[in-house]
């Protein structure tokens, strides 16, 4: 990861902490004696830090580089070699809200064949785009029931986070993706129309459901990502 990389890692992070309610800039600035327009033009992108002021910043924030590293990037988190890929298997919570994934938010690692995501497409907001791009969830018997026999109970998801896009990723089958439903990451196929997400199930036993976009939210806002890959337990 190079310092241009953790930079912005940082934004991402404090910028989490803003939301969750935990940080405020004014907290910031007197913990670092930089003045709140300063960081506010860190946070918002308008500027960067010199490495002394990003150092100031960690030491706030009892942070190091290493939390700042990408689960996959951790000594230790996965074994050495180039014959797979890994990918964080992580909770609901933080697929849907952070951006990146941190060691310790990893429950574990996902290993594919290497070489397996590459082909994948995007199409994703210019905010996604600073994102992780690749994590895994495992779907609950009560999460997966409405998708079945397409999810299983206990499968595990793997979510494309740089696919917003309610545009089709192939013609002829409709996009899975997972949702934020309240504070709840659901599966289902989704449509828009008349300023509403439409949830359709693939069991005919559960309802549709309809979640209404608030003025000045995107449909994509909603989205954690498409699902790319279905693994069931066998």
């Amino acid at each position: 990861m190079n310092f241009t990389q953790m930079h912005e890692r940082l934004r991402l992070e404090l910028l989490r902490r803003i939301d969750r309610g935990t940080l405020s800039v004014s907290l910031l600035a007197r913990q670092t004696g930089f003045g709140q327009p300063h960081l506010s033009n860190f946070l918002h992108n308008r500027r960067q830090l010199s490495l002394e002021a990003l150092d100031r910043v960690l030491s706030a924030q009892r942070l190091t580089a290493a939390d700042l590293l990408p689960a996959m990037q951790q000594a230790g988190a996965m074994p050495v070699g180039v014959e797979s890929t890994s990918v964080p298997l992580v909770s609901h919570h933080a697929a849907l809200f952070e951006p990146y994934i941190r060691p310790p938010t990893a429950i574990s690692m996902l290993h594919l064949p290497h070489g397996i995501l590459q082909p994948i497409r995007t199409r994703v907001s210019t905010a996604r785009r600073a994102w992780e791009r690749f994590v895994a969830i495992r779907v609950g018997a009560l999460d997966a029931a409405p998708m079945e026999p397409l999810v299983l109970p206990e499968a595990i998801a793997l979510l494309d986070r740089h696919y917003t896009s309610l545009m089709a990723y192939r013609v002829d089958r409709p996009n899975l993706y997972a949702v934020r439903h309240g504070a709840h990451l659901t599966l289902r196929y989704v449509e828009y129309t008349s300023n509403r997400l439409v949830l359709r199930p693939q069991s005919l036993a559960f309802p549709v459901e309809l979640i209404e976009i608030d003025p000045g939210t995107s449909p994509s806002d909603l989205i954690a990502g498409r699902v790319a890959l279905i693994l069931n337990e066998t």
